[in-house]
């Protein structure tokens, strides 16, 4: 397995948050990002995940809410990659991907869009 430090990989997580055009970040509304080690034990292969009220499904109810969470998971990524450069392409990609989620694309147009 490859060996990063979960600061270093923290860092790849926001550098690819940086990387999404300030357009889309501006749209994004109570989203919150996190790092974690390993995904749940029934999904051990998991790489993020993004838990909350898609921007698409918010109607006049939506208010007082905790934010989004999207959670990109570091151990699957490491296991997974077999350099650093598979790491940043890989940490990217997943990026998009929950994020994407965050505003309503669901993971057949994400697959079909070269973010699976």
């Amino acid at each position: 397995m490859l060996e990063m430090t979960r600061e270093e990989f923290e860092e790849l997580v926001a550098e690819a948050l940086d990387r999404i055009p300030p357009e889309l970040t501006r749209l994004m509304d109570n989203v919150a990002v996190f790092v974690e080690d390993e995904p749940p034990v029934d999904d051990p292969e998991l790489l993020g995940l993004y838990e909350g009220t898609p921007l698409t499904d918010r109607g006049e109810w939506y208010a007082g809410v905790l934010p989004d969470r999207i959670t990109i998971y570091r151990g699957p990524t490491l296991r997974m990659c077999e350099s650093r450069a598979e790491v940043v392409e890989e940490t990217e990609v997943t990026v998009v991907h929950e994020i994407a989620h965050h505003f309503g694309i669901d993971d057949a147009r994400l697959h079909a869009l070269g973010y699976g």
